[in-house]
């Protein structure tokens, strides 16, 4: 398959009162075009710093990347001036963020919105990119879209401000999707008509997906292969059929663990013990050892990624 995006040893980094803290340390990963990689673990474990480091909007200051290289279709995007990275955004790479109502601008009928990236990015007329935003529209299942380009946010529900941010994303047909937690605060029902969406943009469109979300049924749902992160570290990477057969890090198993049972009789759901801790202390050893349940005395080492079969890594000295 056609390699379109590589990520090599991005760091990321912060500067507040309490010091420098990284909130992705070293991370690496392959995407080919057609594939969706999953990109999984807990609040705060560098997920959607990452997709703003690829895209390069991290806010400077007080954030910085610090190092790696972000290859997408042959170039490295932390070498390009600032006048070619905004010809990549938003053309070549989309991204569908977290909250539609946050990102979608209040004052502005949502035609006006895409229309705006179509005009900039393709070099059509006004008409011209009327006419591509409603067919974007039409995409993605929004009934009458001539119409409802005039509508603003407000008057939408979650589920069609959602469809309206994906429209967006791929009303100037990038390569690749980068989707934050696209059906967090979606009800269930809606959620699956979203994962199903994206899912069959992919298949007509040939899109690479970066799905970023904290939800392993959506992994298992949508996902070719996946990272798991934790304080910024891949902690384990596998194909979702390798991930689900047979997760190695005590971290993956804990969150495996916590998926709900429908056949459980039990009143809660199994957690991982403890928080994570700010990374903005020292981290020494294993950074998840604190709360791991099968720590032992070589977890006081930083452990490195260690192939456990082919095509599955673990960072864990349980495989050393």
């Amino acid at each position: 398959m056609e390699r379109l995006l590589s990520v090599r040893d991005l760091k990321t980094e912060f500067t507040g009162p309490q010091g420098v803290a990284r909130a992705v340390d070293g991370l690496s990963f392959d995407l080919d075009r057609g594939q969706t990689l999953g990109l999984v673990g807990e609040s705060g474990g560098g997920k959607s710093v990452a997709a703003l480091s690829i895209l390069r909007l991290v806010p400077s200051p007080p954030g910085r990347i610090a190092g790696g290289r972000v290859v997408f279709k042959d170039r490295d995007l932390l070498d390009l001036s600032e006048a070619e990275m905004r010809r990549v955004r938003g053309n070549q790479i989309s991204m569908i963020f977290q909250e539609p109502m946050t990102s979608l601008n209040p004052v502005y009928t949502v035609g006006d919105q895409i229309m705006e990236a179509i005009k900039l990015h393709q070099g059509l007329d006004a008409r011209q990119a009327e006419v591509r935003a409603a067919e974007a529209l039409e995409a993605v299942g929004i009934p009458d879209p001539v119409a409802r380009l005039k509508s603003y946010p407000h008057q939408l529900s979650g589920g069609m401000r959602q469809r309206v941010m994906i429209a967006m994303a791929i009303s100037c047909d990038p390569d690749l999707l980068i989707a934050d937690e696209p059906t967090t605060a979606l009800d269930v029902t809606i959620q699956a008509q979203i994962l199903d969406l994206i899912k069959d943009i992919q298949a007509k469109r040939g899109l690479a997906v970066l799905l970023i979300t904290h939800n392993l049924g959506v992994v298992a749902e949508t996902a070719d292969r996946v990272v798991v992160l934790y304080l910024g570290r891949v902690f384990e990477t596998a194909s979702v059929e390798q991930l689900f057969a047979r997760p190695c890090h005590p971290y993956t198993q804990g969150l495996m663990a916590s998926l709900p049972d429908p056949e459980s009789e039990a009143d809660t759901l199994p957690a991982i013990p403890g928080s994570v801790p700010s990374i903005f202390k020292p981290l020494i050893g294993c950074r998840f050892k604190d709360r791991c349940p099968r720590r032992f005395d070589k977890c006081e080492e930083e452990p490195e990624l260690i192939q456990v079969e082919e095509g599955q890594l673990a960072r864990c000295h349980l495989y050393a």
